[in-house]
């Protein structure tokens, strides 16, 4: 059995739409991503699995219960870290984690063990007695993942957690999170950062609350099938004007330093040779460029809208 299944599921605030029609499931055991820009859904669909909002139409079932029928049950079997730091900010680390432990009712020899197993994982024993609200923004989101598996949950659902969060925390969080997966825990996880699709079993790639893509990372990465290429150039904003009215390009989009042009057909050296002498030598340099979950998102979005 799935662990989620999502079916036909719509929400609608008033006449607006934030979700429309999605199908998918999460299979038991699964680190499975929500990928996709602020206001694509993702909040409103990971709320409903968590039996805080209801759908419009459609259906969706935690380890078979349905979100809308079996509140309680669902919630006994999930553990929820919304985008918010939602934590006691004038309790300490070991507070926090005493107080959700007796919440959910955590009997006291398994709480002792369970609070030694989080702060190992979480290297948050040296600050136990620090105030939540005196932690940096990584251990903030450390402490809150450790307060949602306090009653180790079956389902773990994450909403956004790695936001604002360094570079080298979010490394730390990632790895935290598959050494979670090891012990049996299924793991739903929405982000806005089109990377850490990496770290996921499968994604989903949404926006404005439609599925644009679906499967794992390698996968969608394969089913780009437009010749891609990184061009370097002095002035990129010039560059990239140029390129939107050449006949065989189809996108470009800047990354940094770097455009990224999808071709209809590969062009050839001469093509390349023309074009930079076409710029005045704005065009520096050109190779070809394996596409990134970015690229697939980004020509997926356009698809959806033409």
């Amino acid at each position: 059995m799935d662990t989620i299944v999502v079916n036909n599921f719509h929400k609608s605030y008033g006449k607006a739409e934030a979700v429309r029609g999605i199908n998918f499931s999460v299979q038991r055991g699964e680190l499975f991503g929500l990928i996709g820009p602020d206001g694509a859904g993702k909040t409103t669909l990971i709320r409903t699995i968590c039996t805080l909002i209801t759908p419009t139409e459609g259906t969706i079932l935690v380890l078979g219960k349905d979100v809308t029928k079996n509140r309680i049950g669902i919630r006994e079997i999930i553990g929820y870290m919304p985008q918010q730091f939602s934590l006691y900010p004038d309790l300490t680390v070991e507070q926090n984690l005493q107080f959700f432990a007796d919440l959910f009712q955590v009997p006291i020899r398994e709480k002792q063990k369970r609070l030694r197993q989080l702060y190992q994982f979480s290297k948050l024993a040296p600050f136990k007695n620090r105030r939540a609200a005196n932690l940096s923004g990584g251990m903030q989101q450390k402490l809150a993942l450790s307060c949602a598996l306090i009653h180790t949950p079956e389902v773990l659902v994450l909403d956004e957690p790695t936001y604002g969060v360094d570079p080298l925390s979010r490394q730390e969080f990632w790895e935290i999170l598959h050494l979670i997966q090891k012990e049996g825990t299924t793991i739903l996880v929405s982000t806005a950062y089109m990377d850490e699709a990496e770290h996921c079993d499968r994604v989903t790639l949404f926006f404005k609350g439609k599925i644009v893509g679906l499967g794992t990372p390698d996968d969608l990465k394969q089913k780009y099938c437009f010749p891609l290429f990184k061009v370097q150039g002095q002035n990129l904003r010039s560059l990239q004007y140029f390129f939107k009215k050449v006949e065989e390009v189809r996108t470009t989009q800047m990354f940094g330093d770097v455009l990224h042009v999808s071709f209809s057909n590969s062009p050839n050296k001469e093509q390349w040779l023309r074009w930079q002498k076409a710029t005045q030598g704005n065009l520096a340099n050109w190779q070809i460029h394996q596409p990134t979950i970015e690229d697939i998102f980004l020509e997926l979005m356009e698809t959806s809208e033409t």
